[in-house]
């Protein structure tokens, strides 16, 4: 059974993801709830898979990570196995935030990564990223300034 979802919905929805800490009963007040009702709305959401999880986003510059490159992957190869391979060893590495298999790009994937400076950079660049077999192309872009970053999806308009 497929949860509809209603205004209420949309609104916890929407104010949980720009204030994922809201007690539940400032929640119920803010979307004209009581307590109770609110928190069932809430599990439901979870369990039918509306509300993935629950993360504390970190400031990465009190983490000295101040180099935010993208980086863009072509393979020579694209049996399901090379996929695979590629994309579990990106999966391992803590540098990369994203990593994105494209369509309509001379890339195959495109990878956000996370480093402190340029030598971190390059160690991730040289040590772990073209170690990689099947590897036939890389391009670097690094970022000079974040203009937006949102982590809220957009939700429909009742």
């Amino acid at each position: 059974m497929t949860l509809q979802l209603d205004d209420i919905d949309l609104k916890i929805l929407a104010l949980l993801q720009q204030h994922g800490r809201l007690a539940n009963q400032e929640l119920a007040s803010l979307v004209g709830l009581s307590a109770s009702p609110c928190s069932r709305r809430v599990k439901a959401l979870e369990e039918a898979g509306f509300i993935a999880g629950y993360a504390t986003l970190l400031d990465p510059k009190h983490f000295d990570l101040q180099l935010t490159a993208y980086i863009q992957v072509r393979l020579e190869k694209h049996s399901q196995a090379i996929l695979d391979a590629f994309e579990l060893a990106m999966s391992s590495y803590d540098e990369v935030l994203e990593c994105c298999l494209l369509t309509g790009s001379d890339a195959d994937y495109q990878l956000k990564v996370l480093v402190c400076d340029m030598e971190a950079f390059k160690r991730f660049l040289l040590e772990k990223l073209t170690t990689q077999q099947d590897i036939a192309g890389i391009r670097s872009s690094f970022v000079l300034k974040q203009v937006k970053n949102q982590t809220a999806i957009p939700l429909p308009k009742s």
